[in-house]
């Protein structure tokens, strides 16, 4: 379910100061429409979501240790929204929902702006789950401290990482689509000098917002000014990215093997079942034909 209104999305890497820096990008903006439209989101919900979606991707290549690896960021601020789950991989793939499509809030009195934070909550934490290098998946979390995810985000690589940072988010929508999305993630390598660091710090300060920044210009030109008088080095390519969700109707009908044969024989009677996948949305309408597939299989495995 897309849109041809957007370019797609993609991600952008590179290097600055000597190789002291590391900067991934993402324009997000095809990712977040596809997601507003297959979740049916409210504007606040989508800005909160869509944030989520952009650091998973970023925190997909930074903390990724092959091609394929994939994080697993999970918020929980006690907020209207619920929990918030993003799928980042290495691949560009990204996917996630969030517990109540609808919630909405007014935007904030103070600067007109929407309220993330009020509708994520701060009451709770942000979780990150990666594998390690022996294949077992570990979790590390942090304490929310904003409920803006950005900085939710940057306090998780710092704490729980160890990975000086710095994080910028932003989901812009007007006319009831996503115009602009994306986020910045810059890590600080080994051998970073204070006045390389006093430098980022003056050049983000000076980009203000990042959808503000995003609208004027390009992800590309939003990293050039990040790393203005840096010397930044860009990959040759940019990546391509998308949302992308690993369900299929083979494993929906899989999941049906976990139900009692009494429960799956009322499913044949009632001509059939539903399932829908949280992740994507995606309708997969499973036939009493193909339900009696799996009753057939579980006879021939019992005799």
């Amino acid at each position: 379910m897309t849109s041809d209104a957007h370019p797609n999305s993609f991600l952008l890497r590179g290097t600055a100061a000597g190789g002291t820096l590391r900067f991934v990008g993402i324009d997000a903006t095809q990712i977040v429409e596809d997601a507003r439209l297959r979740h049916h989101l409210s504007k606040t919900a989508t800005a909160a979501l869509g944030r989520a979606l952009a650091a998973s991707a970023l925190l997909a290549v930074v903390l990724g240790k092959k091609s394929d690896s994939r994080v697993t960021l999970r918020i929980q601020g006690g907020g209207p929204v619920g929990w918030i789950v993003a799928e980042g991989s290495a691949d560009g793939r990204v996917r996630g929902y969030v517990r109540e499509p609808g919630a909405d809030l007014p935007v904030r009195g103070t600067d007109g702006k929407l309220d993330v934070s009020g509708i994520v909550g701060t009451d709770g934490e942000l979780a990150v789950t990666r594998l390690l290098d022996n294949g077992e998946p570990y979790t590390g979390s942090v304490r929310l401290s904003s409920g803006e995810i950005a900085e939710d985000v940057s306090t998780y690589l710092g704490v729980s990482e160890q990975i000086p940072n710095a994080v910028l988010l932003g989901v812009y929508e007007e006319g009831g689509r996503v115009h602009r999305a994306g986020g910045l993630l810059v890590q600080a390598m080994p051998g970073v000098t204070e006045a390389t660091l006093a430098q980022l710090e003056a050049n983000i300060r000076g980009m203000g917002q990042l959808t503000d920044h995003l609208r004027r210009g390009s992800l590309l030109e939003t990293l050039q000014a990040a790393a203005a008088g840096l010397d930044l080095i860009l990959a040759p390519e940019a990546q391509a990215a998308r949302f992308q969700c690993r369900c299929s109707r083979e494993k929906a009908l899989d999941s049906l093997k976990f139900f009692a044969p009494a429960e799956r024989q009322e499913m044949m009677d009632e001509g059939g079942q539903e399932i829908v996948c949280h992740w994507c949305g995606e309708h997969y309408q499973i036939t009493p034909a193909e339900i009696a597939g799996l009753e057939a299989q579980r006879e021939r495995a019992q005799a």
